[in-house]
């Protein structure tokens, strides 16, 4: 994947302060990553804290800047065992740290615990603008740095060769009042549709509109989507683009390790516990992007962590208020490509829900 000389430098500078996971300092705890207040993250992030609260624990759902802050809080943040992150982000980690010892190190332990849903790439423009072409000598906002919206927006306009006068970080929340009041032409957002910053931001379609996407570079690296007719009010007609997927993120703890790694592997398998035998219950109630999960998507080069793998395991014994339906063991074909986790996780995902 393209890697932009400037970004990476800005990204190897944060990477190399990380050494490893902190340790509480407190009274342990247990939190989730998410995004913006009227992101997609969030909301899922509010479902996951749902589950662990009918077994009688918390989840604190942490707003952030997005994926590039939450790979970094869990690998470095105390009391921190989850993280939402765009699969853009973990190819780009994984394609720096080639070169660099210190992004290298610092992805060290970093885990999937489940691949979630596919994101669309939201392009919100003036109704003169119909294409990355046309945002040539335009102001675009792109997202604040760590944050998912920044990596991609950056990449998006550095892959197709797109020349806006000026690159914008700002905020999706804060680019929309911008846009209106005509401080900017177009804005970058990454999130799972519907995200209620478009469908509460009352937008006017006689003056804005989702810009397609389409440029065959793109989808060489990224998935071809569609934001379905009247996902927002504003948008009448179904808006071609691309597509990244979000992945809950983890890291390996050490089961018998200190107190804090045995808490916090015993946190991430009570959620994989949970996430497995309770994902209709989420799906039937949840953010409607639950329904677009698929448990057996996991991207290549990266792998499952153990505790998750603990979480899923036939008898595995989760305390809860609730009783929790127990997964039936069965055997599942072998991936000779797979690393062991990444086979065993999907051996406990088709014994419980089919493949």
């Amino acid at each position: 994947m393209c890697k932009t000389r400037w970004l990476g430098a800005a990204l190897g500078a944060m990477l190399a302060l990380a050494t490893g996971p902190a340790a509480a300092q407190q009274e342990f705890g247990k939190a989730v990553m998410t995004g913006g207040a009227t992101g997609t993250y969030i909301q899922i992030g509010r479902d996951l804290a749902g589950l662990m609260g009918q077994c009688g624990q918390t989840l604190n759902v942490v707003e952030s800047a997005g994926s590039l802050e939450n790979f970094m809080a869990v690998r470095t943040r105390g009391n921190t065992q989850f993280g939402i992150v765009q699969n853009d982000v973990l190819e780009y980690l994984k394609t720096y740290s080639a070169n660099d010892p210190d992004v290298a190190r610092a992805i060290y332990g970093v885990r999937i615990a489940f691949p979630l849903y596919d994101e669309e790439v939201h392009l919100l423009a003036r109704s003169d603008i119909d294409s990355l072409a046309d945002l040539a000598g335009k102001r675009v906002a792109i997202g604040v740095e760590n944050s998912g919206t920044f990596l991609t927006a950056s990449l998006v306009l550095d892959l197709t060769g797109a020349r806006p006068a000026e690159r914008r970080q700002i905020a999706p929340a804060d680019a929309l009042p911008a846009l209106k009041a005509g401080d900017i032409d177009a804005f970058f957002y990454v999130a799972g549709a519907p995200t209620a910053l478009f469908a509460e931001g009352g937008i006017d379609g006689e003056k804005f509109h989702l810009v397609p996407i389409a440029d065959q570079t793109l989808q060489s690296v990224y998935a071809p989507a569609t934001i379905p007719a009247n996902t927002y009010p504003f948008q009448p007609e179904a808006v071609t683009g691309i597509a990244v997927k979000a992945l809950l993120m983890t890291y390996d703890y050490n089961p018998r390790g200190n107190s804090y790694q045995t808490q916090s592997c015993k946190a991430v398998s009570d959620l994989s516990n949970l996430m497995l035998t309770r994902l209709p219950q989420l799906q039937e109630s949840g953010h409607p992007k639950w329904k677009n999960v698929d448990l057996q998507d996991i991207p290549p080069g990266w792998d499952i962590g153990s505790c998750v793998n603990l979480g899923l395991q036939p008898g595995y014994q989760l305390q809860c208020a609730a009783p929790t339906a127990t997964p039936a063991p069965a055997p599942a074909p072998e991936e000779a490509a797979e690393s062991e986790a990444n086979r065993a996780y999907r051996e406990y995902i088709c014994a419980t829900l089919g493949c």
